[in-house]
């Protein structure tokens, strides 16, 4: 599992290219019947992907968990982005289709991931936070998750927020996740962008063509920075940094966040006459 340290906002502002994407860049996830994790000093975060192909991918353990087995003390939340497939979680199994998500509850103890047709694989997203108290495994497909028209075609943000893990929908002790789908012809997301001291938050990409690329703004709203992202890649927003971007193609993703409270709508806004 690899690490990535927490970065001052001050020290941000001198990275170049390189070092941007090296701290804030989750690159190389995806690879067939593997488990890929990252493990960030924002809020001890856990991103990553599990691409079962061909074999079942059981979740394993992590020495930096410094745990029995990973949900010792931690919750998750899974969202599948890819084909069909299946999550068993001690010994209940949960059909997943392609944008259905699970939510994992801490002392879950074991856990394990399928394809149902190895040509068309899915692809499990996962946050983890780490949990104080336990909440019950709880699965939803995709329509019934709660879900908000916002943007407009004028300003090219029409899109689609769909709300999973939150205060109003499956409970969590710290963990909330959702998703926002652009509409044909729109490209921006969060905008305007914002920042929230008490929470830090993953923004992770999908349905990104091969040959298209969204730009994802970060950094401090008066001096901000760009990644360039690709399909199936995820950015870490520290707390001190806006979180938006806008893509070469309408696109997807999914935004998940950890830290003091569950309430999606606390955010410190930034007018865009006000970004620099």
């Amino acid at each position: 599992m690899k690490i990535i340290q927490a970065v001052h906002s001050d020290d941000f502002k001198t990275y170049q290219t390189d070092k941007i994407r090296e701290r804030f860049l989750l690159d190389g996830l995806k690879e067939r019947d593997k488990a890929n994790f990252v493990y960030s000093h924002y809020d001890r975060m856990v991103t990553g992907l599990i691409t079962p192909e061909k074999q079942t991918v059981a979740l394993g353990n992590y020495d930096i968990l410094r745990a029995e087995f990973f949900l010792e003390r931690r919750e998750m939340g899974i969202i599948n982005v890819g084909g069909e497939g299946t999550v068993t979680a001690d010994g209940q199994t949960y059909n997943m289709a392609k944008l259905d998500g699970l939510y994992l509850g801490k002392g879950v103890k074991e856990v394990s991931f399928a394809s149902k047709d190895a040509s068309h694989p899915a692809v499990f997203y996962i946050l983890s936070a780490p949990a104080h108290a336990a909440y019950p495994t709880t699965y939803v497909q995709n329509k019934e998750v709660f879900s908000a028209k916002l943007g407009a075609v004028e300003t090219a943000n029409e899109r689609t927020i769909m709300r999973y893990i939150h205060k109003d929908g499956i409970q969590s002790c710290q963990l909330v996740m959702g998703l926002t789908i652009l509409s044909t012809g729109s490209i921006w997301n969060t905008i305007p962008p914002h920042t929230h001291d008490r929470r830090m938050e993953v923004y992770f990409y999908f349905d990104v063509d091969d040959d298209h690329r969204v730009f994802h703004y970060m950094g401090e709203p008066q001096e901000t920075r760009h990644i360039i992202v690709a399909n199936h890649e995820a950015v870490l927003s520290p707390t001190w940094s806006i979180h938006a971007g806008s893509g070469t193609k309408n696109y997807s993703f999914i935004w998940g966040m950890a830290g003091e409270n569950l309430d999606y709508a606390d955010m410190d806004t930034i007018a865009v006459k006000d970004i620099k």
